[in-house]
């Protein structure tokens, strides 16, 4: 029982951790940081490309708007009801003129406006990221999906049982998550498509922290019905489980590295952060983590020298750190009083988002790891995103 206690305790970060020590933490907000920002206008022919255009990027820690002048005019106008052109203009010069399609208005401004960040800055764009997240508007915790500004949100699970951590399938046509909904964790995987929902994995204990391989062939998993919870791997089928670690160690929180060859998960005591063949086979311990309790890690497919992960402070307080595993150092990027938990990497290997969670509030937010901009993504209670790219 110990062990299981402990193991829901690395599982969910102490959710009573002690937030009286910053009252700024009563309001999750944004935090603008325009250092070393690329000065652009942004406009769009109708109020809905307008309004768009200027809250995405807005929260782009690359850039920062002005209201005339700067590096780039970046210009969006509605084709028809699914396409939207794209104009940037340096100078007096037109670099890019791009219809960009969709399945809505909202969609084909998206893809738009990756294409005027790819051409204005040499990044991938990740606007028009799909989004997974847990809230709970209906009084559970339910598992939802819409893009990455929460727009077009659509109820994926009506379980009525606490649904934890969303993962995305590689090709983006499934969720792989846990659910309480028969009353003990089990992991379920959700055919977005049909909404039809199946039992990936359920044996007697804990079954939680699923995550697809990058090619999708394989699910890395923790199940404790040996006792201590382990790391077994799966095929994409929920079959032919096989333990990875054995020890009398909790772990938690495995994730693929993006090459498939790799593992990086949480570890007791601490815990903190170990890497071990994909295989399985003696783990080796992180150097250069923040703080004596480090989880979460999310391994970026965009750079694969750079592990964010969840750290918490001296005085108390969970942020997020992202690890460079070329100089084996880690560096805090979250700047907020507030506590940071559950990052997960965007497209560009820049950003990422993660849950800001304060005493009564739950969000989700987008981080620029470089500036420390900080931007709240919509209006809605979310917590625990996962993004998927096109």
């Amino acid at each position: 029982m110990q062990k299981l206690l402990r193991f829901f305790s690395v599982l969910i970060l102490g959710a009573a951790a002690n937030f009286a020590a910053a009252q700024a933490a009563r309001d999750i907000g944004d935090i603008i940081v325009e250092t070393n920002a690329v000065p652009i206008r942004v406009s769009g022919s109708t109020a809905e490309l307008n309004t768009l255009a200027n809250t995405v990027f807005r929260a782009h820690g690359y850039y920062r708007i002005e209201p005339s002048g700067g590096s780039f005019d970046i210009r969006f106008s509605s084709v028809s009801a699914n396409q939207v052109n794209v104009q940037v203009i340096k100078g007096s010069t037109v670099i890019l003129n791009q219809n960009a399609n969709g399945t809505s208005t909202r969609s084909a401004f998206f893809r738009a406006a990756d294409a005027a960040v790819k051409a204005t800055s040499n990044l991938n764009g990740f606007f028009a990221s799909k989004l997974a997240f847990v809230s709970n508007r209906t009084g559970k915790d339910e598992i939802y999906v819409g893009d990455l500004f929460m727009g077009e949100v659509k109820q994926m699970t009506n379980d009525n049982a606490h649904a934890m951590t969303p993962r995305w399938s590689p090709d983006g046509s499934k969720l792989i998550y846990t659910s309480f909904f028969k009353s003990s964790p089990d992991i379920y995987i959700l055919n977005l498509a049909s909404l039809r929902r199946e039992v990936f994995v359920s044996v007697q204990g804990t079954n939680s922290g699923a995550r697809f391989s990058p090619n999708g062939q394989e699910v890395a998993m923790v199940l404790s019905g040996l006792g201590t919870p382990e790391i077994f791997v799966s095929n994409a089928a929920g079959r032919s489980i096989s333990r990875r670690t054995n020890s009398d160690a909790v772990k938690s929180s495995p994730c693929f590295s993006p090459d498939g060859g790799r593992i990086v998960y949480a570890c007791e005591p601490g815990p903190q952060l170990y890497v071990m063949p994909a295989s399985g086979g003696s783990g080796q311990r992180i150097g250069g983590s923040l703080g004596s309790y480090c989880a979460e890690p999310d391994w970026s497919r965009a750079d694969p020298n750079k592990i964010a992960y969840t750290f918490r402070e001296s005085g108390g307080h969970f942020q997020i750190g992202v690890l460079d595993l070329r100089t084996g150092q880690s560096k805090k990027v979250s700047k907020a009083a507030y506590d940071g938990v559950e990052p997960c990497w965007l497209a560009d290997g820049r950003h990422l988002i993660y849950t800001a969670r304060a005493a009564g509030s739950r969000a989700l937010v987008i981080l620029d790891t470089e500036s420390g901009r900080t931007v709240r993504i919509g209006n809605i209670t979310a917590e625990k995103g996962s993004a998927w790219g096109p």
